[in-house]
C-alpha cells in the first residue's frame, strides 16, 4: 500500500532532496509551497499545497490523513531577523502541530528536523550526544530549541513525534555552506579560509538519517545525524585533492573574527537595522571545533553516513553549473 508523507519546507535544499527520495521509494508526496517558490523538477510529481506554515486549513488539509509529516521548513538569519525567524521556526512549528492534532482524520508520525546547533561539546575539543544540552546562541537556535520542546510536549501527549539533528550538511543545491567550503577548496581566488572545525555530512547520508527515523525512531527520541569530524583546513585539503583544485592558502586569525562581532553589533545598533546576522558570541563560536558522535543514531535507527569524498562529485558537478 502507498504511503503518503507532508514535507514542510518542500522546495529547499534538504527538502528537495527528501521529495526526490520519497517518490524514488514510491510515497506519495505532499510539498508546502509558497506561491513565489521555485518547485524546479518537483513541479509534476509532487502534490502541492500552497501556502505557508501560518495558513491553518492549507496545513489541516496537508497533515490530514497522511503516513508522516515530515517538517523541515524553517528559516536562518540570513532571510530574516530575529522576531522573524522565531515566528517562522517555533511559532510556525506550534501551527503545524496543532494542525496535526485537529485534522478530520490523524495524522503520521512527525519528524522534525531541528539543528545538531541545540547541542554542543562542554569543553573545547570534545565530542558532543543528543544529551549535551547548550544554551542557544542567537535567535535561530533559541527557536530551533523551543520548537523541540513543542514537539516534545507532542510526543508525550496525543501523538507520534521523533527529532533529528543534522550537523553542517554539504551537497548540491546548497548555496551557503556547500558553496563556500567548495570555493575555498577550489576557487584560485579565494586566499582565506575560516579555523574552526564542524561535523561535514553529505545530504544523502542526513535523508536516510531521516526516513529512518520515521520507520525506526523511538517515539519523543532525539538523534544527531552528523558525518566526519574535521577542521575547515581538512576539509578543504581534500576536496582540493578529490578536485585538482588549488584550496585557500592562509587561515584567518581567530582573533580577527571575534573582533569582528562586536563590529557588527555596532554597525546594526547605529543603522537601526541588523545588517549582518552575526555578534560576539556567534563570532566566538564560529571559530570552535564543533563535532558530534552519532553513535545513539548508528545503534538505534542503523544510521551511516560516507566520507566527504563520496559526496564531492555531485557537489561539485551542481557548484560547476551556476
Amino acid at each position: 500500500m502507498t504511503k503518503t508523507a507532508a514535507v514542510t519546507g518542500a522546495t529547499g535544499f534538504l527538502g528537495t532532496h527528501l521529495c526526490e527520495r520519497l517518490l524514488a521509494d514510491g510515497w506519495t508526496v505532499r510539498g508546502l509551497s509558497r506561491p513565489t517558490s521555485d518547485r524546479g523538477d518537483l513541479e509534476a510529481p509532487v502534490e502541492w499545497y500552497v501556502g505557508d506554515l501560518f495558513d491553518d486549513a492549507t496545513l489541516r488539509s496537508l497533515v490530514d490523513g497522511t503516513d508522516a509529516v515530515f517538517h523541515l521548513a524553517g528559516i536562518g538569519l540570513w532571510s530574516g531577523d530575529a522576531a522573524t525567524v522565531e515566528r517562522v521556526n517555533a511559532d510556525g512549528t506550534s501551527r503545524l502541530i496543532d494542525a496535526c492534532r485537529h485534522g478530520e482524520t490523524s495524522a503520521g508520525k512527525l519528524v522534525f528536523t531541528s539543528t545538531a546547533g541545540t547541542r554542543r561539546p562542554s569543553t573545547e575539543g570534545d565530542i558532543a550526544d543528543e544529551t549535551d544540552y547548550a544554551p542557544p546562541v542567537g535567535a535561530y537556535q533559541s527557536s530551533k530549541a523551543e520548537a523541540e520542546v513543542l514537539v516534545d510536549n507532542y510526543a508525550s501527549t496525543v501523538g507520534e513525534a521523533v527529532t533529528v539533528h543534522p550537523t553542517s550538511i554539504f551537497g548540491p543545491g546548497d548555496e551557503t555552506f556547500t558553496a563556500q567550503l567548495l570555493a575555498m577548496a577550489t576557487d584560485p581566488t579565494m586566499f582565506v579560509y575560516l579555523p574552526g572545525g564542524l561535523s561535514i555530512v553529505g545530504v544523502t547520508d542526513v535523508v536516510d538519517g531521516i526516513v529512518a527515523a520515521y520507520e525506526r525512531g523511538e517515539n519523543g527520541g532525539h538523534y544527531i545525524l552528523g558525518g566526519e569530524n574535521l577542521t575547515l583546513e581538512q576539509a578543504i585539503s581534500r576536496i582540493a585533492h578529490c578536485t585538482g583544485g588549488h584550496r585557500a592558502p592562509l587561515e584567518v586569525p581567530s582573533a580577527a573574527i571575534h573582533a569582528a562581532g562586536p563590529v557588527a553589533e555596532t554597525v546594526g545598533a547605529v543603522a537601526g537595522v541588523r545588517m549582518f546576522p552575526f555578534d560576539r558570541d556567534m563570532a566566538r563560536l564560529a571559530t570552535k571545533r564543533l563535532y558530534y558522535t552519532s553513535r545513539k543514531a548508528r545503534d538505534e535507527l542503523g544510521y551511516d553516513y560516507e566520507p566527504l569524498e563520496e559526496h564531492v562529485p555531485n557537489a561539485m558537478a551542481w557548484y560547476r553549473s551556476l
